[in-house]
């Protein structure tokens, strides 16, 4: 086995859950306020963001946002 692969990445910290995205981490803590952020969860002292929650919350952002919201 090539030790050089790619390992799909389960989950992410916040900040390459940022990077990821191309969004700033100001604008995750205003998503964050606004229950707009993916599902976080908290392993020992880290907050992380699992593969799923990210895939999740992208395609709730794609959809459209409803009139005078």
């Amino acid at each position: 086995m090539n030790k050089s692969h790619s390992i799909e990445k389960k989950s992410f910290s916040i900040e390459h859950f940022c990077v990821a995205h191309g969004i700033s981490r100001a604008t995750f803590y205003n998503l964050v306020k606004r229950q707009l952020a993916p599902r976080l969860m908290k392993v020992g002292k880290r907050t992380l963001i699992s593969a799923e929650a990210a895939a999740e919350w992208r395609i709730r952002m794609e959809k459209p946002l409803k009139e005078g919201k």
